[in-house]
């Protein structure tokens, strides 16, 4: 008799550092980028691309923490939050923006409600 598995938890995908995917990512949940991207990202949660992270394309997703490098567009429906040390380079659509000193952002922004 099969029992029925109930996950309480949200999906967490990892790209590990020393990891290079060329070509679009789709994730349902969370994406955690330490490893480098060339392609787009399209995902249903939040991105984050760490210290060590590299991402070259047009990121879609509901929330974003950048600690890395990333260049190219990024469309989020709530929160960017360029950490420091982050070098950010393209244009981003938002409804907030945090930047702490020493991150770098290149580009232009268009806040939305």
């Amino acid at each position: 008799m099969a029992k029925d598995v109930i996950s309480q938890g949200i999906a967490h995908n990892a790209l590990a550092q020393g990891t290079f995917v060329k070509g679009d990512i789709f994730a349902e949940g969370d994406l955690r980028v330490d490893g480098k991207i060339e392609g787009n990202i399209n995902c249903q949660g939040k991105v984050v691309v760490g210290a060590k992270g590299e991402v070259t394309g047009y990121i879609k997703c509901e929330n974003a923490e950048l600690m890395g490098v990333v260049t190219g567009n990024i469309e989020v429906s709530n929160n960017v939050s360029l950490k420091k040390n982050c070098i950010y380079q393209g244009g981003m659509t938002t409804q907030t923006l945090d930047i702490e000193p020493g991150a770098k952002f290149n580009g232009s922004c268009e806040m939305r409600e």
